[in-house]
């Protein structure tokens, strides 16, 4: 059959309307040196406003969800919008958490101004270092030891004077007494001399009577003596005490006294010293003037003590010119978020104190910004719904997150809650703020702003310039070296071919900077000076044969006849479609071969992807759509009654989107009329129910993936693909098609109706209705109809012939009745 183009047949694109080149007055220098970087995000007008209002309201519930696909510079520039804006506004207060003398699992949390809680810090450090000065050595003054040996030794005199009583009373009876450090003790005496036992044993009975009365009465006088011994002792420590308190506050008054005097305006301050200056007068006369205790802890162990006492755990701390703090938190768990509290161990026991409490994201970022990944946040329940917790009561509560389950039984601390003010903001995609959305209701209360980062930006001169300019900072930043225009050029086309659009470039920036940095590293291997188009192409064509094992072991099959598949010649109910695969980070064309069989019946159209559960929603869909087609078109008349089958040939994986149902009607008509398709052309397109074709995606990529098996074979001129028209904007093929284009080697159509596919791939007019409604005779419409029509009286004489035979059989079963 003859493919000769008729004057109304599509005529194939010109090279020019393939890609989109960057026009020479677009670009007006000759390297980067001669611009100015661009510090920022590139075009996101929308995301940038938004932004800005984000942060200017200040209102409860202003959070900020900033969406948009990874790589487009949400991040980077959420950060550096936040850290510009927060600079030019005051530092919060900072906290800091201090022991509770009365509860100490209790923690009490105090409020210091910018910069303030370490200077305070810096104070109770030289209060300690005051302490270590002055104690113990203020106890072992002469003057204390002297005074404290007053009260010693009147407590000795009104001892030893009872004693001496006593002792007088005994020698005069004759009883000898005898006394050490905590007893007194009687033996009997003679001629001056004390009784060995022996000796005792040896006295007359009446001697030994005498002695026992002696010493009862000996007995009950040291009882009367000594009656107010625990009396003398009480006031002796009394006495003692209050020595040992006149002696600490005469060392501590000094100590403290700048401290009092220095916050006496900030009562919280004020409170805590006061309790803690009453602590310290137990601690120290409980602790230095126990000479055990002194001996049991060296100076650094008495330093430690100290600390773990008297010392603040600052919290968040901030500069007072540094402006509202920026945090962004790339692990959000829990503890990172709200800290914890941490324990030691102590002789195999697990033990805290409120010097173990460990601050976290919330904290540091109280009074500022708070940036976390949506994603990652949302991977722990618990996890989102403390945090929603948090911001509605205005509150850090740091708690064991899974204390409530049972799942922590350790003795723990119970900080005092610190007030919250902090304005959150979630980095993430659309599909996780669209679920938010749909299924928490506190998100929608909670974070009323977004801030939607646009896929794709305008290719305008102005944007083009931008563009220039932002590779200027990433090659100042990352020190490449200088790219020339046609390198920026380079890099613009691509970016293009990612957005899959001739006037827009894909805000994905992070994919052109990973482009650019591979280029430079070409660069450094050749040892040239400068980045050039030649180097964009030359490490895009090398990331392609890194990732393309897959794309090339298809094309080998495809030439070798493993996978069937003709790009010459003519076949009846054959053709070929165009797909994409898409494996890891790369995608890739793969033409594949679509037939279809057509025969008398009213099964309608059986899609095989589907009965054999490998065709996805979508696909199926487009099989269904050529079913209402079909009967718009070719059955006004006569019903559809036919029985057709469609499959995608050598396809053992799931297939979806509908790009292929254009193809599936051109070869389901050219099986129903018999008529063959040109085998030549490869063809794309999603069809409606009208016949018109519609916008399908990786246009490019399909393209190149049935041009990649033609150069393969050998190109022969005629060999081209079938594209909607409505892509015709999306085309940014690569130099290699561009190049046979332009030589006249490989065609591409784009069509806006089936007919127009139609009347490509078979050379034969599909006709246009008259005003009786009628297509002229030999067009490809008028057969369709005539067959279609043909099928359906075959199915009217087979029920007519059906009827007649129930009759008959009817009338034979009466037959007998009658008989009877």
């Amino acid at each position: 059959m003859s493919n000769t183009v008729t004057s109304n047949m599509v005529a194939p694109l010109s090279y020019q309307a393939l890609s989109a080149k960057v026009p020479q007055d677009h670009l007006s220098f000759t390297t980067l040196n001669d611009l100015e970087p661009l510090s920022g995000i590139l075009g996101q007008e929308r995301a940038v406003e938004a932004i800005q209002f984000g942060v200017a309201m200040q209102r409860p519930g202003y959070n900020i969800f900033a969406m948009g696909d990874s790589g487009t510079g949400r991040s980077s520039y959420v950060l550096s919008y936040l850290k510009s804006e927060a600079k030019r506004r005051c530092a919060p207060n900072e906290w800091a958490y201090v022991n509770n003398f009365t509860e100490s699992h209790r923690p009490k949390a105090i409020e210091f101004a910018p910069g303030m809680a370490s200077e305070f810090e810096k104070e109770i450090r030289t209060v300690i270092d005051g302490l270590m000065a002055t104690f113990p050595a203020a106890f072992e003054n002469p003057t204390y030891q002297q005074q404290k040996s007053v009260i010693d030794r009147a407590f000795n005199d009104q001892y030893e004077a009872a004693i001496n009583k006593v002792e007088r009373v005994s020698g005069k009876i004759g009883v000898a007494m005898f006394r050490d450090a905590s007893s007194v003790s009687f033996a009997p005496m003679k001629e001056g001399k004390a009784l060995e036992e022996n000796e005792f044993a040896a006295l007359s009975d009446e001697e030994r009577d005498a002695f026992q009365e002696g010493v009862s009465t000996l007995e009950g006088l040291l009882n009367e003596e000594l009656l107010g011994l625990p009396q003398w002792k009480r006031a002796t420590y009394d006495q003692i005490r209050q020595l040992n308190l006149d002696t600490v506050k005469e060392a501590l008054d000094p100590l403290m006294a700048g401290l009092f005097e220095k916050y006496q305006e900030n009562a919280d301050i004020t409170a805590h010293l006061t309790e803690l200056r009453e602590d310290l007068d137990k601690t120290i006369i409980d602790q230095m003037a126990d000479e055990k205790a002194s001996e049991n802890r060296d100076e650094t162990g008495r330093r430690q003590f100290y600390e773990e006492l008297y010392l603040p755990n600052i919290a968040t701390t901030h500069d007072a010119n540094g402006g509202q703090p920026v945090v962004y938190e790339p692990h959000p768990t829990y503890r990172n978020l709200f800290g914890q509290v941490e324990h030691s161990s102590d002789q195999g026991m697990l033990v805290t104190n409120y010097r173990l409490i460990r601050s976290g994201s919330l904290h540091a970022a109280n009074g500022g910004y708070l940036i976390l990944d949506a994603e990652k946040l949302l991977t722990d329940h618990y996890l989102w719904e403390a945090l929603k917790r948090a911001l509605k009561s205005k509150t850090i509560k740091i708690e064991h997150p899974y204390a409530d389950m049972g799942l922590m039984n350790t003795m723990t601390l119970s900080p005092q809650d610190l007030p919250l003010q902090v304005k959150v903001v979630l980095i993430g995609a659309r599909d996780i703020y669209y679920l938010l959305q749909d299924a928490d209701p506190d998100f929608q209360e909670m974070f009323r702003v977004l801030v939607d980062f646009d896929d794709t930006l305008k290719r305008t001169k102005e944007a083009e310039l931008s563009f220039a300019r932002l590779m200027k900072d990433r090659v100042d930043k990352e020190e490449y070296a200088n790219v020339t225009r046609d390198g920026v050029a380079a890099l613009i086309e691509y970016s293009s071919r990612l957005a899959e659009h001739q006037r827009e470039m894909a805000a994905k920036i992070g994919d052109v900077f990973e482009l650019l940095g591979e280029a430079d590293f070409v660069r450094q291997m050749a040892k040239e000076h400068e980045i050039t188009a030649e180097h964009i192409a030359r490490a895009l064509k090398a990331k392609k044969h890194r990732t393309g094992r897959v794309s090339e072991k298809i094309i080998e099959e495809i030439i070798e006849g493993t996978v069937l598949l003709e790009s010459d010649g003519y076949a009846v109910g054959k053709i070929n479609g165009l797909t994409v695969m898409q494996i890891g980070d790369s995608s890739f064309g793969a033409p594949a071969r679509i037939s279809t069989t057509v025969y008398p019946g009213g099964k309608g159209i059986i899609d095989i992807e589907r009965e054999s559960n490998l065709g996805q929603n979508i696909h199926s869909k487009g099989v269904l759509i050529l079913s209402g087609y079909l009967g718009d078109k070719y059955a006004q008349r006569f019903p559809l009654d036919i029985s057709a089958s469609i499959a995608m040939e050598q396809s053992y994986g799931y297939i979806d989107g509908d790009s292929a149902s254009t193809a599936e009607l051109c070869c389901l008509l050219s099986a129903l009329i018999q008529v063959p398709l040109r085998q030549d052309l490869a063809i794309t397109g999603s069809l409606n129910q009208y016949g018109e074709i519609q916008a399908i995606g990786g246009v490019n990529e399909k393209i190149e993936g049935f041009f990649n098996v033609c150069h393969a074979r050998g190109l022969t001129g005629t060999q081209g693909v079938i594209i909607p028209k409505s892509n015709a904007v999306n085309l940014m093929l690569n130099d290699d098609i561009v190049t046979a284009v332009e030589a006249g080697q490989f065609h591409v159509y784009a069509v806006s109706t089936a007919d127009e596919a139609l009347h490509l791939l078979t050379g034969i007019e599909p006709g246009q209705l008259n005003e009786e409604g009628d297509y002229p005779e030999g067009s490809l419409s008028a057969r369709v109809i005539e067959r279609l029509e043909e099928i359906s009286k075959l199915g009217e004489e087979e029920e007519d012939d059906e009827e007649e035979d129930d009759t008959e059989g009817s009338k034979e079963e009466k037959g007998p009745s009658k008989k009877a």
